[in-house]
């Protein structure tokens, strides 16, 4: 049996960090992760082969050579998805599909042979059983939760690692909390299951046995969604291990805001090799966290949670949202100021959609404000519901925010302020090798000399030599992203344009 996996394109989005990615000679941000382990679900009498169209092209002439292409996408990737689908169609390749884009818009795609949904170490089971029998079904589904300690680790050599500028693992699915515009506990549930503490150090290994070294992105939705597990096991065996072997990664990973009142915890993660950790934090407005179902965040200093992950050693990353019912015409301004106060370089501001499985989704469509399915892309400045303060109104105040707290001068002052609270943990987590000097002397070139923003990137560059020495890789790849970042939101003449 021969068997291609294809990954489909990501639009340029926020977090394809296309403009960043040039500077590094990388082609993708993060492998298929998804897929390369449905892959190693698959037998190993298969021939098989992957190609990532994030990273390459799919030459359409070797699709006779294969019996089965299996497609695993998001709805970002709803576009790219449609004509792998066709052309596999047209050379008579049998398609077997599955992923969070299937399983929830499974009756936009009866053209698929083969749907095989929700989590494949229940699902993809039972079609492989039905194929080697030959009576395959044309959808598979299952209400129940996978035990992911079943999960084998990815099949990583069916990658090329130089298109990659990190990798990923999983430890958990599933998040406690029950966000109202969040479709995780649809797809994954409300009660985290995980790995064992000897499943991700084997995990680990295998990644290091390929032989990646560097940036390492654990994707959990919320990866302290189960406290006990994390502290007592899998944690103090990360920091075994990491040890043993010199700390190889450099870990990012996405959390609750909560992970500020366990000191215990992020001591944990720092000695375990996590040095940045994206945070929802949706909103400075108190009304629309409540509205939200977003009560993590709430009876809590926002400002003094950031700075406090900030000396732990955590670069925050965050995610907010505009649009809620609540928001009055003020909250763009009130934006504004958060986010330059909190010193969040990375700071991915969205307007609020409603995923399908989403409560959200299920209130707006008895309202009737749907206007369709999300398009999954957070840089396109579109929303699927009909908000209360008019979507002119609504679009007019996002432009503004994102086009000020991407421009050079807000940002390099963002920046800076992040830089003076910054606490560097003991152990150096900056790995300086050849690749993060060729940034280095790119950045000279195209943000030094040719970028309009080029007076502040050597305001921030000499500061940090003079003020920050050790900080100054980190500096050089926070302006690196900025500038891609206002590639996105404020360079193209067709976002900021005014809405109609």
């Amino acid at each position: 049996m021969k068997v291609l996996f294809v990954y489909p394109e990501y639009p340029v989005t926020f977090w394809s960090f296309k403009y960043s990615l040039k500077f590094i000679s990388k082609k993708a941000s993060l492998p298929p992760l998804g897929l390369i382990t449905v892959a190693a679900m698959t037998p190993d009498s298969w021939e098989k082969k992957l190609v990532d169209l994030n990273a390459e092209k799919l030459d359409e002439r070797i699709l006779k050579d294969y019996d089965f292409c299996f497609i695993s996408a998001m709805a970002v990737q709803r576009k790219s998805a449609r004509e792998v689908i066709s052309l596999c169609k047209k050379h008579g390749v049998k398609i077997v599909a599955g992923g969070p884009l299937f399983t929830t818009e499974p009756e936009k795609f009866d053209d698929v042979d083969y749907l095989v949904l929700n989590e494949a170490e229940i699902t993809l089971k039972e079609f492989l059983h039905d194929l080697e029998h030959g009576k395959p079904k044309h959808i598979y589904a299952t209400a129940e939760w996978a035990d992911i300690k079943t999960t084998p680790p990815p099949q990583w050599d069916l990658l090329n690692k130089k298109y990659y500028a990190s990798m990923s693992l999983q430890f958990s699915r599933g998040c406690p909390f029950n966000c109202e515009f969040c479709d995780i506990p649809f797809l994954y549930g409300r009660m985290p299951r995980t790995k064992t503490a000897e499943q991700m150090v084997r995990e680990l290994e295998s990644l290091y046995q390929w032989g990646w070294r560097g940036d390492l992105f654990f994707v959990d939705d919320n990866f302290i969604g189960n406290k006990r597990v994390l502290k007592k096991e899998v944690l103090p065996a990360m920091v075994e291990w990491m040890r043993k072997r010199n700390y190889p990664f450099s870990i990012i990973t996405e959390a609750s805001l909560n992970l500020v009142d366990d000191e215990e915890l992020m001591d944990l993660m720092i000695n375990a090799g996590f040095n940045r950790v994206f945070v929802g934090i949706e909103t400075p407005n108190e009304d629309s966290l409540k509205e939200a179902n977003k009560f993590a965040n709430l009876r809590r200093n926002l400002l003094e949670s950031v700075r406090i992950l900030h000396e732990h050693g955590f670069i925050v990353h965050s995610g907010f949202i505009l649009g809620f019912d609540s928001d009055k015409p003020s909250i763009f301004d009130l934006m504004i100021r958060f986010i330059q106060n909190s010193a969040i370089t990375v700071a991915m501001v969205g307007l609020l959609n409603a995923p399908r499985g989403s409560k959200l989704y299920e209130k707006l469509k008895l309202q009737k404000r749907l206007l369709g399915d999300i398009t999954g892309d957070n840089t396109d400045f579109s929303t699927n519901i009909i908000p209360k303060m008019g979507l002119d109104t609504l679009v007019a105040g996002y432009k503004k925010v994102v086009s000020t707290i991407y421009s050079p001068a807000e940002y390099y002052k963002r920046v800076k302020k992040f830089l003076t609270e910054y606490k560097l943990p003991r152990r150096e987590l900056v790995d300086v090798n050849w690749t993060n000097i060729k940034a280095f002397l790119k950045s000279l070139f195209v943000l030094g000399i040719k970028d309009r923003g080029r007076k502040y990137y050597w305001k921030l560059l000499l500061w940090t030599i003079f003020k920050r020495p050790k900080y100054l890789p980190i500096t050089v790849t926070l302006y690196i992203y900025g500038y891609h970042f206002r590639r996105i939101f404020i360079d193209d003449p067709k976002k900021l344009a005014p809405s109609h």
